[in-house]
C-alpha cells in the first residue's frame, strides 16, 4: 500500500486548492500546453517535497521514447529548486556574484558571438561547529553551451545562449557550485544545464533538442555491403575454417557482419561450407582453367 503524502505545510496556500482548479491555473500560466497528466505530476512533486508549484521549482521535458514510440514527459528540477533547498537547510551562508573570465569573440557553426571564456560562482556554507566553508565551480562556455541542432545539425549556439551568454553561464556555475556545497539537495543536473546536453550514461549518446525538448540519439552509420570480391576470396579460408571445427558458420557470419552487410546468399554459402558437397566427378571451372593451362605449356614446349 503506498504511503500517504506528507500533509501540506503552512504558506503554501497552492497546494490547498482543488487539483482541478491547479492544474488549469499552471496550464494557463506557468505549463502552458502542457499535458494535465504531466502537470499533476509536477503537483504530486512539489506535494512530497513541499515545494511551491507557483514558483515553478521543476520542469517538464518531452522526450521522446525510443521504444514506446512516443513522447514522455519527466519531471526536472530547475536552478529555483536548489536555491530553494539550500535555503531551507538554514546553512546557506551566501551565494558570491558570478565572476566571468575574459570575453572571447569567434564564429561558431556561422554565428558570430562574444562569450565569457568561463564563470566562477562561490556557495557558502555553515558547517556544524559554526565555520563557513566555500565551495567554488567553474564552468567553461564551451562545455556547457546549448546547439541548434536541428536537421542541418548546427553547432552554433541557439537562440537562448546566443542572446545571454553571460546569465545562461552564471547558471550553470551556480547550480554546479549549490550541488558541491550541498550534496544532499540531489545530483541531478537542472533542466537549464541540461539542454542540448548528454543526459547521462543510460543515455549516451543523446542530447536534448534545445526547441522541443526531444531526447535525439546520435545517427548511426549505415554498414557498407561486405564487397563481393572479397567475400569470394575469402569464403574458401572460411570453410576450411568450419570444416575443421575451428569456428562455426554463425561465428563466422558474425565475425564478417562487423566488416560489412551480407546478403542472405551471401550467409547461405557460408553456412553451405559446413556440408560441402560431395565431388561429382565433374571437373569445376577453376580445374577446366589449370588443365587448359597445363595443355598450353605443353603444346608450347
Amino acid at each position: 500500500m503506498n504511503a500517504p503524502l506528507p500533509a501540506v505545510a503552512p504558506g503554501l496556500p497552492a497546494l490547498s486548492m482543488n487539483e482541478e482548479q491547479l492544474i488549469q491555473v499552471l496550464e494557463n500560466s506557468l505549463y502552458p500546453g502542457a499535458n494535465p497528466n504531466s502537470i499533476a505530476l509536477v503537483i504530486n512533486y512539489c506535494k512530497a517535497s513541499q515545494l511551491d508549484p507557483m514558483q515553478k521549482p521543476v520542469h517538464i521535458v518531452p522526450i521522446w521514447d525510443s521504444k514506446a514510440r512516443c513522447m514522455r514527459d519527466v519531471i526536472m528540477p530547475g536552478i529555483g529548486l536548489y536555491r530553494t533547498q539550500a535555503a531551507r537547510s538554514g546553512c546557506l551562508a551566501g551565494l558570491s556574484e558570478p565572476e566571468f573570465g575574459n570575453d572571447v569573440t569567434e564564429d561558431i557553426g556561422g554565428v558570430q558571438i562574444t562569450y565569457p571564456k568561463d564563470c566562477r560562482v562561490t556557495v557558502k556554507r555553515k558547517l556544524p561547529d559554526g565555520t563557513i566553508a566555500e565551495f567554488t565551480a567553474r564552468e567553461f562556455w564551451k562545455e556547457n553551451y546549448a546547439v541548434k541542432g536541428g536537421q542541418d545539425k548546427s553547432i552554433a549556439p541557439n537562440a537562448m545562449w546566443t542572446r545571454r551568454p553571460y546569465a545562461q553561464l552564471a547558471k550553470c556555475a551556480q547550480a554546479q557550485a549549490l550541488r558541491i556545497a550541498f550534496p544532499e539537495i540531489g545530483s541531478q543536473p537542472t533542466a537549464d544545464e541540461m539542454e542540448g546536453k548528454t543526459l547521462n550514461e543510460e543515455y549516451a549518446g543523446t542530447t536534448i533538442d534545445g526547441a522541443t525538448g526531444e531526447v535525439v540519439g546520435k545517427a548511426q552509420k549505415a554498414t557498407p555491403p561486405y564487397p563481393h570480391e572479397d567475400f569470394q576470396k575469402n569464403l574458401p579460408a572460411w570453410a576450411g575454417l568450419i570444416q575443421s571445427g575451428k569456428k562455426t558458420p554463425d561465428q563466422i557470419i558474425a565475425m564478417v557482419s562487423t566488416k560489412g552487410l551480407l546478403s542472405d546468399e551471401q550467409k547461405a554459402e557460408i553456412r553451405a561450407a559446413a556440408d560441402p558437397a560431395p565431388p561429382t566427378g565433374e571437373m569445376t571451372e577453376t580445374e577446366i582453367k589449370e588443365a587448359r593451362a597445363k595443355e598450353l605449356a605443353e603444346a608450347n614446349q
